[in-house]
């Protein structure tokens, strides 16, 4: 049984769980503002809203935290709309919310093309931006999107308000710097030009966790590329040294070998480090190759 903070009880418990939710705690805040005020008097808390990555924990019984802040009824953290020059869009924003939005599919179409890989319907209906994000998995398929677009990560406390360059929010593998008593509330998307670029390889072409995803805007004027990996070190990378290399007009072998000095792919279940790093070259040759086609 989990209770709510109001006192009243859910009953949860599936008979194919693993993890007991006997003495799990539930909080429902009804607006952002008491969502802060709530995990500034009660924490810590663990965020939660689609729950497709805290189900699965919960269900393996590997969740040890107990308390949680139910954050799926706040939809003022859902919006997507322009802000001056930038792209806004908000921590709740679903997979299906970024697939059918006008504005992002205008702007930032990389991330479509990413949302659209993200599991299932079922999965992209549930999953949220700022759960990716949050959740700090290397393999996250937003995550490269988001680096080479140089967002800003909002994070909002009940008495505070920052804004982290993307580059700067991952310390270290799934870890962040949110700090005690703030949420992911949005992203701030600069204007891009140059046109955009994504790929994932994964096991099979569609419902897989990612053995090496790519994302990259081509230089425009006396713009560099921009290029960002993940599933090949720690956290998400972008590759200034790879840019600098085809920007200073090193042919693509050159730009290769640059690029492999700057991840740091590892063996695991689904793939091993050499095909990572291969992987990795084949699709810097191929952004590199397609960079200005329509």
């Amino acid at each position: 049984m989990l209770t709510r903070a109001t006192g009243r009880p859910e009953l949860l418990q599936s008979a194919n769980m693993l993890g007991t939710i006997s003495n799990r705690r539930l909080f429902q805040p009804r607006s952002l503002r008491h969502a802060l005020r709530i995990l500034h008097d009660e924490g810590p808390l663990v965020p939660m809203a689609g729950c497709t990555d805290l189900y699965v924990s919960l269900n393996f019984g590997t969740l040890a935290a107990t308390r949680f802040l139910n954050l799926w009824g706040l939809d003022e953290l859902r919006q997507i709309r322009p802000s001056g020059d930038a792209l806004l869009i908000g921590a709740l924003a679903t997979f299906t919310d970024v697939i059918r939005s006008p504005v992002i599919r205008r702007r930032l179409p990389m991330l479509v093309a990413a949302a659209r890989e993200v599991g299932g319907v079922q999965i992209q209906n549930r999953g949220t931006v700022g759960g990716n994000v949050a959740n700090a998995s290397p393999a996250g398929d937003t995550l490269p999107v988001l680096a080479a677009a140089d967002a800003t990560v909002v994070l909002q406390s009940i008495n505070d308000t920052r804004r982290v360059p993307f580059s700067a929010f991952y310390t270290g593998y799934r870890r962040s710097v949110i700090g005690p008593g703030e949420l992911i509330t949005a992203f701030d998307i600069p204007t891009l030009r140059g046109r955009q670029w994504f790929r994932k390889v994964g096991t099979r072409a569609a419902q897989a966790i990612s053995k090496v995803v790519m994302a990259a805007v081509a230089p425009v004027a006396d713009e560099l590329p921009r290029i960002a990996l993940g599933s090949v070190a720690p956290t998400v990378v972008r590759l200034p040294s790879t840019e600098a290399a085809l920007a200073a007009g090193a042919s693509i072998a050159e730009a290769q070998q640059v690029l492999v000095q700057e991840i740091a792919p590892i063996d695991d279940v689904r793939s091993s480090a050499d095909y990572r790093q291969q992987v990795a070259a084949n699709l810097l040759a191929r952004f590199w190759r397609e960079r200005y086609a329509q």
